[in-house]
């Protein structure tokens, strides 16, 4: 390889290390991206081979050598297509394949720099915090081991203090006087106990402490509570006027640590709640925060993908007359991001040319000729998504892995109630999507969360007083749910 030490990892990634951070790189084909997509996604196989093809071309570039690797820009995609056909969930999901930093951020809430609402360059900014999360888990999962054995011994340390207080020191003090004494006594205990408790206590408390230790592993102590001081960090914000209008600042106390004001509390938790809030403070001790920040701002740079929705929305029409800061003003802000500069971010300058960028739209109203010239420019791959109709709708009800009546299904087993779809339901089910979506606007497959959730109301309801029964729902059933609701088209368009 030309540049960099390359290391393959169980989960199916390819992980370059160069410049001492690790950038996940995707090696997955494009093929097995499309077959990875298709076990959340009916349908749409253009769009599909669009995304893989696009993922597969940033591996690639990660194989040249460094003066070549800055030349290749990522092609970026306009998905064009009605509501509810799958857009969202293929970018979603491809982000969730590659474990990339990903944000989706909707065209319409944008308006023009000097003008009061979101500039462009905060969907950046977005996206860096986003990165700096995911990085800092996956650092804390990889200290956890280490982190949870200190966690026991913390708590080990206060459970062997608790046990070994003195009757007296327990019992409160009935008035002052009482109080001056004992504290007086404490410290004469105190004073005292270096010289015995080293010479005839010590094996008895390594003895009690490594039988704590072992209960605490075995989870036999899990149930009981303990007072703890937790430390909590405080994160201050301050709303300041920019060029772009009012924002809201936050100042990482993480970084600026130990000066960021901090809070200290003294709860009183389960061990199994001790444990977790002890392991969470010693993964963030052993972490190093400034490599976080570079990785994260490494991975944003070469792998980010920003999806920006109703994109058709800012599309201008020509018709208008004097500044329009929500459509053609949004687009001339959007051209430099995608284009690619540099967006400055609370944890340092972050640049945006190798950021791939999603685009989606309806254009029932307007067409994608409509977007700037120099915009259309920088969507070079243009992908139509197809409407959806009853046969695909089948499909989305029973083969993805979070298919609706799977959902249903799980849901009814909290209740012990065992659900049951027949084939004819479904295919009931699905006629009745296609025949709203004709009728009354098309809003795709979101037609079928509602047609569901109305079929549904009355067992959802009634469940918990049928708990043990079974429960199977076919074609009459959904006729009779429904049926009065699809005849009448103002009550569907009302409920439905």
């Amino acid at each position: 390889m030309p540049s960099g030490v390359k290391g393959s990892f169980d989960f199916g990634y390819t992980y370059l290390v160069r410049a001492n951070a690790v950038i996940p790189i995707e090696s997955l084909t494009p093929r097995q991206i499309v077959a990875e997509l298709d076990k959340y996604i009916v349908g749409q196989s253009k769009a599909k081979r669009a995304v893989a093809i696009a993922l597969r071309n940033r591996y690639r570039r990660q194989q040249l050598p460094p003066e070549l690797r800055d030349e290749i820009l990522p092609k970026n995609i306009l998905m064009i297509g009605p509501t509810g056909v799958g857009k969202t969930e293929i970018a979603r999901r491809l982000a969730m394949l590659v474990r990339a930093p990903f944000i989706k951020v909707e065209a319409t809430k944008f308006t023009e720099v000097g003008y009061v609402g979101r500039d462009v360059d905060s969907m950046v900014r977005d996206l860096t915090n986003i990165a700096v999360r995911m990085v800092e888990q996956e650092k804390t999962e990889e200290v956890r081991p280490k982190a949870e054995r200190r966690a026991y011994e913390r708590i080990a340390t206060l459970l062997l203090d608790k046990t070994g207080r003195s009757p007296r020191s327990k019992r409160r003090p009935s008035s002052p006087l009482e109080a001056i004494i004992q504290a007086l006594g404490q410290l004469e205990e105190a004073e005292e106990e270096p010289t015995t408790a080293t010479s005839e206590d010590e094996p008895d408390r390594l003895a009690r402490r490594r039988q704590i230790l072992e209960q605490l592993r075995s989870g036999a102590l899990d149930n009981e509570t303990i007072e703890i001081e937790v430390e909590e960090s405080v994160t201050p914000f301050v709303q300041v006027f920019s060029p772009q209008g009012i924002e809201e600042l936050g100042l990482d106390t993480d970084m600026l640590s130990p000066f960021g004001p901090r809070v200290r509390s003294r709860r009183v938790v389960t061990i199994a709640e001790a444990r977790e809030i002890f392991t969470q403070q010693e993964a963030r001790k052993m972490i190093d925060r400034n490599a976080v920040v570079r990785e994260a701002i490494q991975r944003v740079e070469q792998t980010g993908i920003i999806f920006i929705d109703e994109i058709d929305k800012i599309a201008g029409s020509g018709r208008t007359v004097g500044p329009d800061v929500s459509r053609e003003g949004v687009q001339r802000d959007l051209l430099p991001i995608i284009e690619g500069s540099t967006v400055a971010t609370k944890y340092g300058p972050v640049r945006t040319d190798h950021i791939l960028f999603i685009a989606a739209g309806a254009f029932h109203t307007s067409k994608p000729s409509d977007l700037i010239p120099e915009l259309q420019g920088r969507l070079p791959i243009r992908v139509e998504l197809e409407p959806l109709g009853a046969e695909d709708f089948r499909r989305i009800l029973t083969e993805p892995k979070n298919a609706l009546t799977k959902q249903y299904q799980q849901l009814m087993t909290t209740e012990g109630v065992q659900l049951e779809f027949t084939d004819d339901a479904i295919d009931e089910i699905a006629r009745i999507a296609n025949e709203v979506n004709t009728r009354t606007e098309n809003i795709g497959a979101r037609r079928l969360h509602t047609i569901m959730e109305r079929l549904m109301e009355d067992l959802s309801f009634e469940a918990p007083e049928r708990a043990g029964e079974r429960v199977v729902i076919d074609r009459a059933y959904v006729q009779q749910k429904l049926a009065d609701i699809v005849k009448d088209v103002d009550l569907s368009r009302y409920i439905l």
